[in-house]
């Protein structure tokens, strides 16, 4: 069994066209979603519409939460919050009142069990869509706010960081972004769970994708925050 796990698609849909060609070209089995689909970005619709028509599991991100009823104070720097909102704003004008349901709806985690190996996906942390636990983070912070539930694998997103880390016989894996990585590099992060009998591996796949083109799309719209987002996407750094 070969699982993809993809996550913050950030309305990037030229991004996760290359992620969903590069999934099929593999052979995966199943592909899951984990949050923060369309939030930041110059196609939100066709992004989240991209995500939908794989009728697959999705969970909910903190992004996904943003569209539905706005950023609040304390949830992002102060100075940003004002502009944050404009880009919700943005958002919401290019989604219909459905789409905004189904963002509503999703849940906001994800427990499976393939092949004997039992796996616990979530979007930032179990308890939280906001909380922001970073590679670097002590073994102790990773098992008290991690591994809550029983479970040989956990997946999160949020970070836009990829790693894979072991722990006390346990897997924790951050499968990055799809449309806005921060680790500097300019490409697609998935992962891929292989499965077989009890046993599994996990990879980071970076998928290339025509960075520029998504560039000239937001030049080209009337989108409120081109100029921070345009340099993410170059740098792919915030």
């Amino acid at each position: 069994m070969k699982l993809a796990f993809i996550s913050d698609i950030h309305g990037n849909a030229a991004a996760l066209e290359a992620v969903l060609a590069d999934i099929k070209q593999r052979k995966v089995d199943r592909v899951l979603v984990l949050g923060d689909l369309c939030y930041r970005g110059p196609e939100p619709k066709r992004a989240l519409e991209l995500v939908r028509a794989l009728k697959t599991d999705v969970i909910k991100g903190n992004a996904d939460e943003w569209v539905i009823r706005g950023v609040e104070k304390g949830e992002v720097p102060d100075q940003a919050l004002e502009m944050m909102n404009k880009e919700r704003e943005w958002i919401r004008k290019k989604l219909d009142e459905e789409s905004i349901d189904y963002l509503r709806k999703l849940p906001n985690d994800l427990q499976l069990e393939s092949e004997g190996v039992k796996i616990h996906a979530f979007h930032a942390t179990p308890a939280s869509l906001f909380d922001v636990v970073l590679p670097d983070e002590n073994d102790e912070t990773i098992i008290s706010k991690m591994m809550v539930k029983e479970a040989d694998v956990y997946v999160y997103a949020h970070i836009h960081k990829p790693y894979v880390r072991y722990l006390n016989g346990k897997c924790i894996v951050n499968i990055g972004s799809v449309g806005l990585p921060f680790d500097g590099m300019r490409k697609a992060s998935y992962m891929i769970l292989e499965l077989e009998k009890g046993c599994f591996q996990a990879s980071i796949t970076r998928v290339g994708y025509e960075v520029e083109k998504v560039i000239k799309q937001l030049k080209e719209s009337d989108y409120p925050n081109t100029e921070q987002l345009t340099s993410i996407l170059k740098n792919a750094r915030i």
